[in-house]
């Protein structure tokens, strides 16, 4: 059983960490969409665009979700910034 997720970066979050994705074993204690965008902000320069307090919004298996969403083997995780109508 694998633990890996995929995880997707769009807009200007995929400008900041410099990749439009990418496949991440969960470490242990990253269970929730919310403890994985922590994890990824603490890599640190770009990533603190998915930092905590910024305006990042997450989609779990293309379904928006919350922070407290759980994380499973297989799950596709996208990070965005809010979409503004024009």
């Amino acid at each position: 059983m694998t633990s890996k997720v995929k995880i997707l970066y769009f807009a200007s979050l995929r400008e900041a960490v410099g990749c439009s994705g990418e496949e991440l074993e969960l470490p242990a204690g990253v269970g929730t969409v919310g403890a994985l965008r922590s994890h990824l902000a603490a890599r640190g320069e770009g990533w603190q665009a998915l930092a905590a307090g910024r305006n990042v919004r997450a989609a779990l298996n293309q379904k928006m979700a919350a922070a407290d969403s759980s994380l499973d083997g297989g799950d596709e995780v996208a990070f965005f910034p809010p979409v503004t109508g024009g």
